[in-house]
Order: structure tokens, then C-alpha cells, then sequence
């Protein structure tokens, strides 16, 4: 079977966002700060930018191993850099009109952004915000690890594996499914399409999410 139909045939007890590239397009954002940093530390930004997306700051440069480079506080400049600058910040496009369809308390965001700079971000999109949302900070691990998901899947009291999982990068899809989750790969913001057995849509405008007479959610075309 497909991964279109086999998504399309299941029901889901709860939905389980990313942020950045899944609900909203803050590359613009990203892409300004990041390259900055990128160049004061001799990478060159065109290469660099392409590794960061979906995981937390702070293990992006301790990945890097740089010499005298505190990961927690140059994470700290880059917030602080981020939470100012909120310029260009979208929805992806239908993504206020999915979410408003899903029954309250069935959804929840799972973002490696700190929760600060996830509520700026989502006010200056526009998105609502849910009542559970698991940020970077909250997290032992980050994406790849399924803690974060396991934990929303947790706090929403349903089984991580009756959830679908809606992200946009690789560490994020990774994370979904250890978690044991199905994913939707959602492509608006990809400039280099990658390969991905996953179900992929470009955004939510030919999408609605659907009850069952049973209770549980479905994903259904308009």
C-alpha cells in the first residue's frame, strides 16, 4: 500500500506538530541569524545553514566541537538575536484553518525551539496556540530523540503510536518515527526535495482533518 493511502485509511488519536517549516515559514529568520553567526566562526553560510534545520542550537554547535565555543551561551545569543527579530515570519499556507478543525486538546507542538521564542514566533504567524506544547528546553534530548514527541503524546494522554507526527526535516522525522508514530512530511519550505517513504504534502491548503463517528481523527482531502 502506498504511504498516501495507508495515511489517508488510518485513524489517529491525536496530532502531533513541529513549528518551524511545518506550521510556520521562519526561514527568512533563521537564514539571517544563523548565517551571521556561521560567518563570525569561518563556516561558509550556503553550506552550513543546510544542517542546522529541526535540531536545537545549542546541539548543532556543540556537534561542532569548536574550541573554546560555549554551546549554552552562544544558544543564548542566538535566542536573543531570534526573539528580536521576527520579520518575514508566515504561516505555512492553510495551517490556522487545519489546526482550528482539530477538537480541542487533540493536537500539541513538539519544537526544538525554547519556549519563548516558540510563542513569539507563533503570535507573529498567527497560529493559535495549543494547550500542550513541548519545547526544546524541556527535552534531555533533542530531535532525532523521541523525547519530545513521547513526552507531548504523553501530556495529550494518548499512545505515541496512535499519533501522526507532522514535520518538515530529517532529525524531526527521525524523532517521529522512533517515537513510534506515522509522519507526514510537509515540503513548503524544502529547496532541496530529499527522498522520504513518508506521506508528503506541500501544506495544508487541499487538506482538513476529520472526526470519525467514533471519535477518533483522520486526514481527509478538501
Amino acid at each position: 500500500m502506498s504511504a498516501l493511502h495507508d495515511i489517508l485509511d488510518r485513524s489517529y488519536d491525536a496530532f502531533l506538530f513541529d513549528m518551524d517549516g511545518t506550521l510556520l515559514n521562519s526561514i527568512a529568520v533563521v537564514e539571517r541569524v544563523w548565517s551571521e553567526w556561521a560567518r563570525r566562526h569561518g563556516f561558509e553560510p550556503e553550506v552550513f545553514l543546510k544542517t542546522i534545520h529541526g535540531i536545537r542550537a545549542s546541539d548543532v554547535i556543540r556537534g561542532l566541537g569548536l574550541p573554546g565555543v560555549d554551546p549554552a551561551h552562544e544558544a543564548d545569543l542566538l535566542l536573543a538575536e531570534e526573539m528580536e527579530d521576527v520579520s518575514g515570519i508566515v504561516e505555512i499556507p492553510d495551517a490556522v484553518r487545519f489546526l482550528n478543525a482539530i477538537p480541542d486538546g487533540r493536537w500539541a507542538i513538539v519544537t526544538s525551539a525554547p519556549i519563548e521564542l516558540a510563542r513569539r514566533r507563533m503570535a507573529a504567524a498567527g497560529i493559535p496556540m495549543p494547550k500542550v506544547i513541548v519545547s526544546g528546553g524541556e527535552v534531555k534530548s533533542g530531535k532525532p530523540s523521541p523525547e519530545g514527541y513521547l513526552l507531548g503524546a504523553s501530556r495529550l494522554g494518548v499512545d505515541p503510536t496512535r499519533c501522526l507526527v507532522f514535520e518538515d526535516a530529517v532529525a524531526g522525522i527521525l524523532a517521529g518515527e522512533a517515537a513510534g508514530a506515522d509522519v507526514t512530511v510537509i515540503t513548503e519550505t524544502h529547496t532541496t526535495p530529499f527522498e522520504t517513504p513518508h506521506f508528503s504534502i506541500a501544506n495544508y491548503q487541499a487538506w482538513q482533518p476529520r472526526q470519525t463517528a467514533e471519535g477518533p481523527l483522520k486526514i481527509a482531502a478538501i
